[in-house]
């Protein structure tokens, strides 16, 4: 018998020209089985097109079949049950085919339930011991047996019924779940016996779970009718709907002479009224006990639980539907007023009982009215504000200045912040008409200063005219209680009538920057706002529409559709009746004026950055071009123009953006793309210097030169016909 069990599970082999014994499993010449050898598949094998074509390991991946089951347990030393049935899942892992046999935990078993096998792929039972359990071997109403016990599959879940039909699987109708007649035992005498001791559930946990945090708040008040004034008291009520309890807190004024409490009344519930007086404690209690026996046996009683309450004190108390804005609740024989409510419960009212009406209760005269602070005049000792802060508390404090407002309006980079006017004085004086005045407003702290320009033979020394600082209007009385009004930056303008300490100065031109900086904030400055001074001259032209469109035709006899500024201002002061101030007429130029295209020369441009470099010392141009070099992916040599200024500005290139644009844009190739080996190397002011300001071909655009005589004329030429068919619209 020996011999032919040893020669069933082998035969003869060749491994490398050698005869031996192989197993059985070994299969013949090109992997094909051998006459009558039957191969045994390790794992389970699925069908041609179930998933994809990844391991097994990746394709069901926490993929799990879930049966329910259950099995027969015999119980030889207890009379009161001879087997039970205990219902477990069988779980099997499609990842692996491995199996494992959980039975749910019962509340009061006795028996160590969890985990009966643990996670591990199981044997088949004998004689085929040397194979596992596959997939093919479970199924619905079937058993399996699992290390000597038998299972009993009765149902499975949706995911393992679908999956098994898509394996091709017929699945057997569900089997009946059997119950375990010992358990089935005990829940009907569990169900017949009653508590030993008086038991009846109050559940308070949903009303504390649904309104825990919830808190009706009302303002109310009490005439006290014992205080020596009979003045009201003012207390604040508090309905907690977790538990229907109230508290109520008084609110102290200040200086009252009262004791300020914690509480007016500590938290609990609030009864409405007591017919025989306050009930003596344990009068009233949440149940009613009998004693059945009394003292007939022994001194023993047997005490049960009344239901129907008899002898139960009822007493009722304050609830939610109680409380309304003007109801008066009697606290313990205080009559108490509710006179308003917060937020939160009127809506829990609007949404609970539907009340809209709110109306609170008038019950305190109002407040006095503060009286005005009045401040001393001025003493004329030190600024204004100095002396107002000394009256402002008995230890002065030197006055606030805004902080923000010059960190924002001091000079950054090449913006200045400063407003400069060309200025002349108002006068008949034959001497002093012909003096010249640059007016600098600072932007960060509202202060002027008046330069005279320096003019040869006339006489008078040029230079410093008037101390920056702060320049009151005229016209205001010097000691008043007061503040003094300041000249804004809205009170210059070019065509503006200011007087600086008994000066009379006319505004007759601004620089570039002052132009550019009022039609950038316009909102600032009316005067400077396109669509003001449009709706004002359409107001004042629209009725004379023909009328004007003949004037500007006559002023231009060859049809170029352009005038001059003189002609324009001429027309548009005759046209308001002088009601246009000259900065207004300047802006309405500046928008519709020629613009001067002309190609700004790029070795200008290098040496304004090289001198900007080399004074604040910068020499980071490997860093640089070994930035832009890794930026670089494709390694063309061009980048976008955008990236290329965002790494300039990383490196705080001390050069004004609108230079930086320029430069950029003049190193850009035919695609928009910018060279930038070519950039850094002009911007190398070490290897590449290009000589300041020696190739200088053309000023900058619209630059005003204050050391001669400024442009007599805004803008070169003016397009009129866009600006008739804005006022007008197009005509036909």
């Amino acid at each position: 018998i020996g011999k032919e069990k040893f020669h069933k599970s082998q035969h003869w082999g060749y491994c490398n020209d050698v005869a031996m014994l192989v197993g059985e499993d070994k299969p013949g010449i090109g992997g094909e089985p051998l006459p009558g050898q039957k191969l045994k598949p390790k794992y389970s094998v699925f069908p041609e097109g179930m998933g994809s074509d990844a391991p097994a390991w990746v394709a069901f991946d926490k993929q799990v079949l879930s049966f329910e089951a259950y099995f027969e347990e015999e119980v030889p030393d207890k009379s009161q049950e001879l087997y039970r049935i205990r219902h477990c899942k069988i779980y099997f892992y499609l990842e692996d085919d491995t199996i494992q046999v959980i039975e749910p935990q019962v509340k009061n078993s006795g028996i160590t339930q969890g985990t009966i096998v643990r996670r591990h792929r199981i044997p088949l039972p004998p004689p085929h011991e040397d194979q596992f359990y596959t997939i093919d071997h479970f199924n619905i109403n079937i058993e399996v047996i699992l290390y000597a016990r038998r299972y009993k599959i009765i149902d499975c879940d949706q995911f393992t019924k679908n999956f098994l039909r898509k394996m091709g699987v017929r699945l057997n109708p569900p089997a009946g779940r059997p119950d375990d007649p010992y358990t089935k035992e005990r829940q009907k005498i569990l169900g017949s016996m009653k508590p030993l001791r008086p038991y009846e559930r109050i559940d308070t946990l949903k009303q504390f779970l649904e309104h825990n945090g919830h808190v009706l708040r009302f303002f109310c008040v009490w005439d006290d009718p014992e205080s020596m004034f009979h003045d009201p008291r003012e207390l604040v009520l508090h309905y907690y709907l977790s538990d229907d309890t109230i508290d109520i807190k008084e609110i102290v004024p200040v200086n009252s002479g009262r004791d300020a409490v914690p509480l007016f009344l500590r938290r609990d519930k609030l009864p409405k009224y007591a017919p025989t007086g306050l009930y003596q404690p344990g009068t009233i209690t949440s149940r009613t006990v009998l004693n059945v026996f009394g003292k007939l046996v022994g001194n023993r009683g047997r005490y049960i639980l009344d239901n129907r309450k008899t002898g139960a004190v009822h007493q009722e108390f304050y609830r939610d539907s109680d409380l309304k804005i003007g109801a008066v609740i009697n606290v313990w024989g205080r009559k108490i007023m509710l006179c308003d409510c917060d937020e939160f419960t009127k809506e829990y009212y609007r949404t609970k009982y539907g009340i809209e009406d709110f109306t609170p209760v008038p019950y305190k005269a109002p407040p006095p009215p503060k009286p005005e602070k009045t401040f001393p005049p001025y003493t004329g000792f030190g600024s204004e504000e100095d002396s107002l802060c000394s009256c402002m508390g008995l230890l002065p404090k030197p006055p606030q200045k805004d902080f923000k407002k010059f960190m924002e309006k001091d000079r950054s980079g090449m913006e200045s912040n400063i407003l400069r006017f060309l200025a002349k004085l108002d006068t008949d004086s034959s001497i002093d008409k012909d003096r010249k005045f640059i007016i600098s407003y600072f932007l960060s702290d509202d202060t002027i200063s008046v330069f005279e320009h320096v003019q040869q033979n006339t006489g008078i020394l040029g230079g410093k005219f008037l101390e920056r600082g702060r320049i009151k209007k005229p016209g205001q009385e010097l000691f008043k209680s007061e503040p003094s009004e300041y000249f804004k930056a809205q009170n210059l303008f070019v065509g503006a009538r200011v007087c600086f300490h008994g000066h009379n100065f006319l505004l007759v031109d601004a620089d570039e920057y002052t132009f550019n900086y009022m039609e950038k904030h316009a909102n600032e400055f009316s005067v400077a706002d396109i669509g003001v001074i449009l709706k004002k001259l359409k107001d004042v032209a629209k009725p004379r529409s023909r009328e004007i469109r003949q004037m500007f035709a006559a002023t231009d006899p060859e049809h170029t559709k352009v005038i001059e500024y003189d002609p324009f201002r001429n027309l548009i002061f005759s046209i308001t009746d002088g009601a246009f101030s000259e900065h207004e007429i300047m802006t309405l130029g500046r928008y519709y004026s020629v613009r001067d295209e002309y190609e700004m020369d790029l070795h200008f441009l290098l040496a304004v950055a090289q001198e900007q470099l080399k004074k604040n010392s910068f020499e980071n141009f490997e860093q640089l071009s070994a930035v832009l070099i890794y930026n670089d992916r494709e390694k063309c040599g061009v980048l976008p123009r955008e990236m290329c200024r965002t790494i300039c500005k990383s490196f705080k290139l001390p050069v004004a953006d609108d230079d930086l644009q320029a430069l950029l844009t003049m190193f850009e190739d035919d695609h928009k793309q910018v060279e930038y080996k070519k950039f850094v190397d002009g911007l190398n002011w070490r290897e590449n210097q290009i000589p300041a300001f020696q190739t200088i071909k053309a000023p900058l655009k619209n630059e005003d030169d204050w050391s001669r005589q400024p442009p007599s004329l805004p803008v070169k030429g003016i397009k009129y016909l866009p600006l008739l068919d804005d006022l007008f619209g197009k005509e036909e």
